[in-house]
């Protein structure tokens, strides 16, 4: 019996696949590979196989040029699997084809893929990279309805719609999210990008205050150059 191009699943490749994957989470790539690369080689047409073999070049060995002709060989077997269309538009916008990743991507959406939020997010960054800044906003606030609140999401869109001219609903997306934050969970990254939006329209005291209050959030870790953007901020403030 055959389901979508999809051959019935025999019992016995069930522990070799599950092989491979102790192989790839024990860091022996070339081994999970050859053994991934056999069981395709002996079975051709199960899907289940192929995708192992993409997921495995492209996820795990991060060769993504390498991963898509599996892709396509699944896509060709059973063109409804999602999940291996998904990765597929993952691999695209690895390799920069960022337009042909979004068309993947919207065709993932179209088909209900359970991951919605994810994505949302990596199309918005294919879109962003094409400069399609009005697009990729509305994929943030998509991805901002799934999780609501997010201040990692709430950045991505601020910076999106600084790109494309607006600035102070970017900089109403900082401040929902420093809202949110208290004590050593306040991010001096979004302290920072508030107050150069607020320098930028004029608003000297309160950039100031970011970039002071930005400088007392400093953590350990926290990159160099965060802490002379905060400087040069008050610099730029005086």
């Amino acid at each position: 019996m055959e389901r979508n191009g999809r051959q019935a699943w025999p019992p016995e490749l069930s522990e070799p696949l599950r092989e491979v994957d102790r192989l790839r989470r024990g860091g022996r790539y070339t081994s999970a590979l050859a053994l991934a690369r056999e069981l395709a080689d002996a079975h051709p047409e199960q899907v289940r196989v192929l995708v192992e073999v993409g997921l495995t070049l492209g996820v795990w060995g991060r060769q993504p040029e390498q991963a898509l002709p599996w892709f396509d060989r699944v896509l060709a077997l059973a063109p409804g699997h999602v999940a291996t269309r998904y990765h597929r538009s993952l691999a695209l916008a690895r390799l920069g084809r960022h337009a042909e990743a979004v068309e993947g991507f919207t065709q993932v959406e179209a088909a209900g893929f359970r991951k919605a939020l994810v994505v949302h997010m990596k199309r918005a960054e294919s879109l962003i990279a094409l400069g399609r800044w009005t697009e990729a906003e509305a994929d943030w606030t998509a991805a901002l309805a799934e999780d609501p609140g997010n201040p990692w999401l709430l950045e991505q869109r601020a910076r999106t719609r600084v790109r494309a001219g607006r600035t102070d609903a970017a900089e109403q997306d900082l401040t929902t999210a420093l809202d949110a934050q208290v004590g050593e969970a306040v991010d001096p990254e979004l302290l920072h990008a508030r107050g150069v939006l607020r320098l930028a329209r004029g608003d000297v005291p309160g950039a100031r205050a970011d970039f002071d209050a930005g400088l007392a959030a400093l953590r350990v870790g926290d990159p160099p150059t965060l802490l002379e953007a905060l400087r040069q901020g008050l610099r730029d403030a005086r």
